[in-house]
């Protein structure tokens, strides 16, 4: 079955970077786009980034553009998320997500001094 689990969360001051993984299993990664959500307390999930199967289109939310970058490796079965210039509004659950209603469990960051 399809699994999703995400990892590389944590507490980080502003300015501060984190990378995300998500290591895929369960379906042939190469062929799926995939992509990373974000949900904060009382807010509704929201895209962050997207990167299409073979890493060579990607888009991001207007929040995140030119601070996050996302990437992947067929290899071994995982996306990224690259995280810098943080901010105490990028604080949420990042969720890792594949096409067809497939979500991970979510890592937490915390951006606080």
């Amino acid at each position: 079955q399809v699994q999703l689990v995400e990892s590389g969360g944590g507490l980080v001051q502003p300015g501060g970077s984190l990378r995300l993984s998500c290591a895929a299993s369960g379906f042939t990664f190469s062929t799926y786009s995939m992509s990373w959500y974000r949900q904060a307390p009382g807010k509704e999930r929201e895209l962050v980034a997207f990167i299409t199967s073979a890493g060579g289109s990607t888009s991001y939310a207007q929040s995140v553009k030119g601070r996050f970058t996302i990437s992947r490796d067929n290899a071994k079965n995982t996306v990224y998320l690259q995280m810098n210039s943080l901010k105490p509004e990028d604080t949420a659950s990042y969720i890792c997500y594949r096409n067809g209603g497939y979500w991970g469990q979510g890592t937490q960051v915390t951006v606080s001094s």
